[in-house]
């Protein structure tokens, strides 16, 4: 699995307006909507199930870095949506820190493998100081996708 295969290149927004994590998350699955890959009939259940995830436990890792992640029956793939703030966002992240790159993973309801291993291919990518330190300095779409690319190219097959 591919980082390009799942996040969908119209909700890369590379300077989130939003600076708190709430807004964060509505913004990132409207982002979502807009694409056309979420129906906006299901927005607001959306960024429910994303809070009440994040109520249970941050998914502030540390490092600057959160994977809000849902899934719902409404979902029909894998999608994911990329946030950078400038200012960091309060996300209680395990280390205390402000969260500087977000990933949002959406999934059906009934593929958990495959949310397991997206989750796994972004934990992966997001381990390497190196990737999260250009995704924080990425100023554009383009550059974003450029990396996810480069990223790509790196994994072994399969």
């Amino acid at each position: 699995m591919k980082l390009t295969e799942i996040v969908v290149q119209p909700a890369v927004t590379p300077a989130l307006k939003s600076t708190e994590r709430n807004g964060v998350l509505g913004e990132m699955v409207d982002s979502l909507v807009a694409s056309g890959e979420l129906s906006a009939d299901i927005r607001d259940e959306i960024v429910a199930k994303l809070l009440d995830r994040e109520e249970k436990g941050s998914t502030g890792f540390g490092r600057g870095v959160a994977v809000p992640h849902a899934k719902h029956p409404a979902v029909k793939r894998l999608i994911a949506a990329v946030g950078l703030s400038e200012r960091g966002v309060d996300f209680a992240s395990l280390d205390k820190q402000p969260v500087f790159s977000i990933f949002l993973l959406l999934s059906p309801k009934d593929q958990p493998e495959e949310h397991l291993q997206a989750m796994e291919v972004i934990f992966k990518n997001l381990s390497k100081e190196n990737f999260r330190r250009f995704l924080r300095q990425a100023g554009s779409v383009e550059e974003v996708i450029a990396l996810l690319d480069e990223a790509d190219s790196q994994q072994l097959p399969g």
